[in-house]
């Protein structure tokens, strides 16, 4: 029989994981099998300077954490080693893991949860070709700039028309 102290600890486990997969924005779970030891400390230290939580889970343990915050559908991909990413941007830790892919083949993206809901590797893939934060307010601030920018030249170009024919 299994020993009290352990199952409590378990239990807290599960409940640590579960207040993570709630409280982040962008959830990205991965297969980090095949990468060395540089390689995960070099994906690490990209995470962690974006301010992501990045670990290594039991799969057991992350399941019963995902029944407690009904993502029952994290189930499939819990397979294999799994190593997940809590952030709170929504776009940054689909960014980076993705990006990191990329050039590097050993690892796989398996799929993840996006504000409270479950998106497979495909749609983390398409989360991380979105600009971030930033890059949409400076989108948002020029689209919002142009009109005034348009109506300033215009003034302008009224003012030294004048100027010119007097």
């Amino acid at each position: 029989m299994a020993n009290a102290k352990i199952i409590q600890a378990k239990e807290q486990e599960v409940e640590v994981i579960a207040t993570k997969l709630r409280e982040s924005n962008c959830t990205v779970i991965a297969d980090y099998r095949g990468l060395n030891v540089a390689q995960v400390t070099q994906l690490r230290k990209q995470l962690r300077e974006a301010g992501i939580e990045f670990q290594v889970l039991k799969n057991s343990l992350v399941s019963r954490a995902a029944a407690n915050v009904e993502l029952n559908e994290l189930e499939s991909i819990l397979t294999g080693p799994t190593a997940i990413a809590f952030g709170k941007d929504v776009v940054a830790p689909a960014k980076i893991i993705s990006d990191f892919a990329r050039k590097n083949d050993a690892l796989k993206v398996k799929g993840g949860v996006v504000e409270g809901r479950f998106v497979d590797a495909a749609q983390v893939k398409a989360l991380a070709e979105l600009p971030s934060r930033d890059g949409l307010l400076s989108m948002l601030l020029s689209v919002l700039q142009a009109p005034v920018r348009n109506f300033a030249l215009a003034v302008k170009a009224v003012s030294e028309k004048n100027e010119a024919s007097a």
